[in-house]
């Protein structure tokens, strides 16, 4: 319940934090640069005294790192198996021989949920030696994070920040970059908590959205682990109004005078 809330304030908080000054008759301008390509979506490149690059799609949702992610009766866990992998290839589970060839490791009596499987990101701290304490990895109920695909990993690193926004409903969410994805899937994925905040429906199996999301990813601006929730607002509210904030978004968005997708810019 108390991330829960701290989420939810977080999401009526950052919109009136992070703006840019508006000054009359200034107008930003975004000059922009392809970085990456991932079918049919384009991470681009901006300049700014802030490293950092952006892309526009929709949000899948991620359980992985929740406590109840997985379970051997599927009907029991917030997604289903098939996102945790197949048998002799468990990307995103625990395993007994720590390899994803390994039989899937469950929860014992003294872990948080118990009977459920360990389910991993491909963020987790280094302090924690053991790969099956679930307490190791980045909890997507708790922690608003983003999926990156391996091509935006050229660029950025785990455990950096982010900021996503919903260009339909004006909600702004600070992130970090937590797990990671492949070529084969559609760009765009993020945690239980990031979909909380943003607004959309945040269930795994059902939930999230076709488009009208917005990712800004500052690489380089983490040091490689899990941070708390208090760091995560704190450094991405500082990098986004560092890097232009909203009007550079809605700047950056523009093309021939539309929004991709048709969604209106943010104000």
């Amino acid at each position: 319940m108390r991330y829960g809330m701290a989420i939810a304030l977080l999401a009526i908080l950052l919109p009136s934090i992070l703006q840019t000054p508006k000054h009359p008759g200034s107008r930003v301008v975004c000059e922009k640069s392809e970085l990456f390509r991932v079918h049919n979506v384009v991470a681009w490149s901006t300049l700014s005294d802030i490293r950092a690059f952006f892309f526009d799609t929709g949000l899948a949702i991620d359980a992985d790192g929740a406590f109840r992610a997985y379970h051997p009766q599927e009907r029991l866990g917030l997604d289903i198996l098939a996102h945790a992998g197949r048998p002799g290839n468990w990307w995103a589970l625990s395993t007994d021989n720590d390899r994803k060839s390994g039989r899937p490791v469950l929860q014992g009596e003294s872990d948080p949920a118990p009977g459920y499987y360990v389910s991993m990101t491909a963020l987790y701290d280094s302090r924690n030696p053991n790969p099956q304490d679930p307490h190791r990895y980045v909890d997507a109920m708790k922690i608003p994070y983003v999926v990156l695909p391996l091509e935006g990993f050229h660029h950025a690193r785990l455990g950096d920040f982010a900021t996503v926004v919903n260009l339909q409903n004006g909600k702004i969410a600070a992130a970090l970059v937590a797990d990671e994805s492949t070529s084969e899937l559609k760009v765009g994925e993020g945690s239980i908590a990031l979909a909380d905040a943003l607004g959309v429906d945040s269930d795994p199996r059902y939930g999230g959205r076709d488009r009208g999301i917005a990712y800004v990813i500052y690489p380089g601006s983490g040091n490689g682990e899990p941070r708390a929730l208090e760091d995560i607002f704190a450094s991405s509210q500082r990098l986004f109004a560092a890097w232009g904030g909203l009007d550079k978004l809605n700047a950056c968005l523009a093309t021939g005078g539309k929004f991709p997708g048709g969604d209106r810019p943010v104000r």
